[in-house]
């Protein structure tokens, strides 16, 4: 790696192929056997043969005496607690916290992938993965009373054995479970999901084929067949569309995924277009204009889709929920924060009775702050940190590393312009946890976000740039100039990449 004005810029490195974490594994599930020795993996569309030692195109599944092997069990970042609206999903538990969950390698290779460092395996160093067994993952959601487990970051599906078993035992024990995927799966994989999932996420990235394989490295059709198919199951399905500057930002491009989810999903789905920041490869273009996501959700909502919203995208009733019958405001947000505004206890509009079919709502529901409000802190000294928002950079992960015997806590404040903030909210870390969370710009007129916490605690900033986006480089680390591509920049071999226009 090499530092520069702010910036990290990464390349290949020789010796990434002799990490720890790629020296043990686990049998995998869904392969058959092949002649001399080979196998062939079933989890994804590719179905990848390997011979023996070799890896499929994800890099995690690997053929090892004859049998499938997968690398990354139990194999994360670093889990993080955020809100269900970071996965869009904004009809099931509006305001509910998550507890997301990355993992190592992906079926696809995104050109634009703003979690390439974790999704490309060939990147991933020992120093950025932890490992956790399901009883632990449960038992972190169940201790800070977190009911949402969200399989999410690089993308699930390569990290299946974990997903079900956790999931499985998650179920058991009252939890709810959310996948967030570009889910470029086989109906094998999806069919095994459907026993333990509830809620999946499908990031549809384009509906020209063309285009979906030129960037994705992946192609369009078993995306939507699987998508079909768990929407066939009963689960609950929300579909999102990244809306990439200049490469399917178009209402033509609008209407497609609008028509296609109202012939083979229903009216009712919620659709997502979704803000592009420039990332990995695809760095020549800036961010979305907010007026093409504007119209985007104008066409889609007049061809018949309900419920159509934005994401990536602060203060603008394209994120608010709305009856579709009277027009009332019916759930506002900003950013990633949720407040109930007009809604009975059952769902309903409160001024037409139109039903919402939302899936476990409170009408006092809103996004819960991480901890609980302090009266007072500590009086011992403690260290204190801040950081700002920045343009559109409008959320932060706070991560708090507790190397000591005891439970510790943190303390924090949402500043405004005007010098005061909103706090004190108190945080705990366990004895010898590592723990992140996200904090969200909340209102127009906040500023940042003011931390005070015991020097036994190390304490780490990340800037967060759309969400789902999980940072593996903190601020004091490297802080880029931009706010549109983060501070971490891949390089390719010969050059620098090329810079939005």
């Amino acid at each position: 790696m090499s530092t520069e004005k702010g910036t990290i810029n990464f390349q290949l490195l020789d010796n990434l192929e002799s990490q720890e974490w790629q020296h043990s594994s686990r049998p995998g599930r869904l392969f058959s056997r092949l002649e001399d020795g080979r196998i062939q993996c079933h989890l994804s569309p590719r179905q990848c043969k390997m011979k023996e030692g070799q890896p499929g195109f994800c890099r995690v599944r690997v053929n090892k005496g004859g049998e499938l092997h997968t690398l990354n069990y139990g194999k994360s970042v670093n889990v993080t607690e955020e809100s269900i609206e970071t996965e869009a999903v904004f009809h099931y538990m509006p305001g509910a916290r998550i507890l997301s969950l990355g993992n190592i390698g992906c079926m696809m290779n995104c050109d634009y992938c703003h979690n390439w460092k974790t999704s490309q395996a060939r990147f991933v160093q020992d120093e950025e993965i932890n490992e956790y067994t399901s009883e632990q993952i449960v038992t972190i959601a169940e201790e800070r009373n977190i009911p949402v487990l969200s399989w999410t970051y690089n993308d699930p599906v390569v990290w299946h054995e974990f997903v079900v078993d956790t999931s499985r035992l998650a179920h058991e024990r009252g939890l709810v479970n959310l996948y967030k995927s570009a889910f470029f799966i086989s109906l094998e994989g999806a069919a095994e999901l459907c026993k333990s999932i509830d809620i999946f996420s499908v990031s549809i990235k384009t509906m020209d084929e063309e285009l979906y394989r030129k960037i994705s490295k992946g192609w369009l059709p078993p995306v939507l067949e699987a998508t079909k198919y768990v929407f066939d199951q009963g689960k609950h399905v929300e579909v999102s569309n990244l809306m990439v500057t200049d490469a399917n930002d178009s209402e033509d491009d609008a209407a497609t995924i609008a028509k296609w989810v109202l012939t083979h999903l229903s009216a009712e789905t919620p659709v997502h277009f979704v803000r592009f920041h420039p990332d990995y490869k695809y760095t020549h273009v800036g961010r979305t204009p907010i007026e093409r996501l504007v119209r985007a959700r104008k066409v889609a909502m007049e061809m018949g889709i309900k419920y159509c919203y934005l994401g990536n995208v602060y203060d603008n009733e394209g994120t608010n929920t709305f009856c579709h019958h009277c027009g009332s405001l019916l759930i506002e947000r900003f950013g990633l924060n949720t407040w109930i505004r007009g809604l009975t206890a059952d769902g309903c509009c409160q001024q037409c009775g139109t039903d919402l079919l939302l899936i476990g709502l409170a009408t006092d529901a809103q996004t819960p702050q991480v901890g609980e409000q302090a009266e007072i802190i500590p009086t011992e000294t403690l260290e204190e940190r801040s950081y700002n928002w920045r343009g559109d950079v409008n959320a932060c992960h706070v991560e708090m590393i507790n190397t000591t015997a005891e439970t510790q806590a943190i303390y924090y404040w949402r500043m405004n312009g005007n010098g005061t903030g909103v706090g004190p909210i108190r945080s705990h870390v366990h004895a010898g946890d590592r723990y992140r969370f996200i904090l969200s710009k909340s209102s127009p007129n906040e500023t940042g976000v003011r931390i005070q916490y015991p020097d036994q605690i190390k304490l780490k900033l990340y800037e967060v740039f759309d969400r789902a986006h999980y940072p593996t480089v903190d601020v004091d680390t490297a802080q880029g100039e931009s706010d549109s591509i983060p501070a971490l920049q891949y390089v390719r071999r010969g050059g620098q990449s090329p810079q939005p226009s």
